[in-house]
């Protein structure tokens, strides 16, 4: 996977850098693993407006993945690498040997052709998932359950990968792409190996066209309203706006804002903001 600078023939062109689509064999999704799906453009069962920014974009079927992994020890053969319109990494069509087919977020280097499987103490190969009990340390890995057979929660997106650091009593230490390192239960699944499409975050849109049908509708910078629709708005011409904070005074940039009193705080062993 790579990305190409394209010929500034246009304007939307000149400073885009686009993904290739090298990796993908076909098309056309498996039709039985796919359903509609219908677009909120941000409002709620009122009507009303709940997540600024959002609406239109191109019309999606969603394509049904498999993140439990809970077809055990039967062995499924890569039948295609495909993109889905839905997530930034690609999905692999999966062909088990009973002859049911299940889409899986692809892994980085997986080929048409290769065969993975499922299971409690399968071989921790790449494409391979089972208990993170079972895995070596130092053991890259994605899809990671949080809670046994609830499905994967974790590094799902394009060129993610956690790192298995080791493991004490019943918990697995994990360092998660953020640098946070937490402790999750060894009888969680997970998936060997990276997340595909790495080159997604060296991709450049070039054009504000090509948000709208990702389904982005503009920003407005707070800087350029007026104060009373911005904390940070008003001021005689371009004045800055101050310390930087959202439409309804939530402070920016540094304050914390977890709660102290969350009930998983007790298993991150490493925030991912600490001080190296």
């Amino acid at each position: 996977m790579a990305t190409r600078k394209l010929k500034p023939t246009t304007p939307g062109t000149r400073h885009r850098i686009a993904p290739v689509f090298d990796d993908v064999t076909t098309s056309t999704p498996v039709k039985s693993l796919t359903v509609g799906i219908g677009k909120s453009g941000g409002r709620n069962h009122h009507g009303r407006k709940t997540s600024r920014h959002r609406g239109g974009g191109h019309k999606r079927r969603y394509r049904i993945i498999d993140f439990k992994r809970n077809k055990f020890d039967i062995p499924a053969k890569v039948q295609t690498i495909e993109y889905d319109p839905n997530r930034t990494a690609r999905i692999a069509l999966l062909a088990y040997a009973d002859g049911e087919k299940r889409y899986i977020i692809a892994p980085n280097g997986l080929k048409v052709g290769d065969t993975v499987i499922s299971g409690e103490k399968v071989a921790p190969d790449m494409g391979n998932a089972l208990q993170m009990r079972h895995m070596p340390p130092g053991t890259f890995i994605h899809n990671i359950e949080l809670i046994p057979g609830q499905g994967a929660l974790l590094c799902r997106s394009a060129g993610t990968g956690a790192q298995l650091l080791g493991k004490q009593d019943k918990y697995v230490s994990v360092k998660l792409p953020s640098g946070e390192v937490r402790m999750i239960l060894g009888t969680c699944m997970a998936t060997v190996g990276s997340t595909s499409n790495p080159d997604h975050m060296n991709t450049t849109i070039g054009k504000a066209g090509r948000s709208r049908w990702l389904g982005r509708r503009p920003q407005t910078r707070g800087v350029a309203m007026n104060p009373v629709d911005h904390p940070m708005g008003g001021g005689e011409g371009k004045a800055s706006g101050g310390h930087p904070r959202s439409p309804w005074g939530q402070m920016a940039k540094g304050k914390k804002t977890r709660n102290r009193k969350k009930l998983s705080s007790k298993y991150i062993i490493r925030r991912r903001n600490a001080k190296k």
